[in-house]
């Protein structure tokens, strides 16, 4: 009995449940993360068919977005709380910041169309006064070459 060895045999599988397992936490991860990451101000842009803005620039600047809900109060996508209502002083502030930093940062104005046209403007003069050398407007260009196509378009 001295002599008796057992050769054991390969297994020729891959043991998956660990990968298994970790999948399960990323997926929680990024379902939890997700809503998180998304979350926005309801704006109904309005229709334009303008031209899009550079793709180049986008890629090299983050641009500084104003928006302007239905109510007529200012978000910035910059600061801590982005879903939160920003004063007039606080817009100011935070544009100066950010473009004495980098002058070339696109300056773009998201309003809701409903949105009176002097709170718009109120908040372009902000921005100017912040030192904004151009400002953009973002418009909803779907709705407007759905019109192109039905020849209804004036």
């Amino acid at each position: 009995m001295a002599g008796v060895h057992r050769r054991r045999r390969l297994m020729g599988e891959i043991n998956v449940v660990p990968y298994i397992d970790v999948m399960l936490v990323l997926l929680i991860i990024f379902m939890i993360t997700a809503p998180l990451l998304t979350t926005g101000i309801e704006v109904e842009l309005p229709q334009a068919g303008a031209e899009a803005l550079d793709p180049e620039l986008l890629r090299e600047h983050e641009p500084l977005v104003l928006t302007v809900d239905r109510d007529g109060r200012y978000f910035l996508n910059i600061g801590a709380d982005r879903a939160a209502p920003v004063a007039e002083a606080e817009v100011l502030r935070r544009t100066r910041i950010v473009i004495g930093r980098n002058a070339a940062t696109p300056v773009l104005v998201r309003a809701d169309e409903r949105v009176p046209y002097g709170r718009v403007v109120r908040g372009m003069a902000l921005l100017q006064e912040a030192g904004a050398p151009r400002i953009g407007f973002v418009t909803d260009p779907r709705a407007a070459r759905a019109l192109d196509e039905l020849g209804q378009r004036p």
